[in-house]
């Protein structure tokens, strides 16, 4: 059985940072498809970060150069580091992982199999 539990979120200053944790049980993270898609009410959820089983990486362009997906083969844990967090990154969070070797950013979200039940993310003075 995989499960992925998320931790991380607060509430941070415009132009803080943060990083959001998820640890995996039952499948190996670095050998997947994994991202970091987030929420607002009312609005469907898009994603942010993802990587492939190669390390190859993609962004939403409107976190690139701000955010940073990586795994710790060690730990089995995924991270999302977020800098210069702007009131417009405020979001659930949400890690997945896929069965495929290869992420999906934009594809279904029915195209990531496993999903952490959110970690809630808020810019504010």
């Amino acid at each position: 059985q995989v499960r992925l539990v998320e931790s991380g979120g607060a509430l941070v200053h415009p132009g803080g940072s943060l990083r959001l944790s998820c640890t995996a049980s039952g499948l190996q993270l670095d050998s997947h498809g994994i991202g970091w898609f987030r929420q607002v009410p009312g609005k469907e959820r898009k994603g942010v970060a993802c990587r492939s089983g190669d390390a190859s990486s993609w962004y939403d362009d409107r976190v690139k150069g701000r955010f940073t997906i990586s795994v710790d083969r060690a730990t089995n844990t995924m991270y999302l580091q977020m800098d210069r967090l702007q009131p417009e990154d405020t979001a659930t969070y949400f890690c997945a992982s896929r069965r495929s070797f290869y992420c999906s950013l934009y594809g279904p979200l029915k195209e990531n199999d496993y999903w952490g039940n959110g970690t809630q993310v808020t810019v504010s003075l």
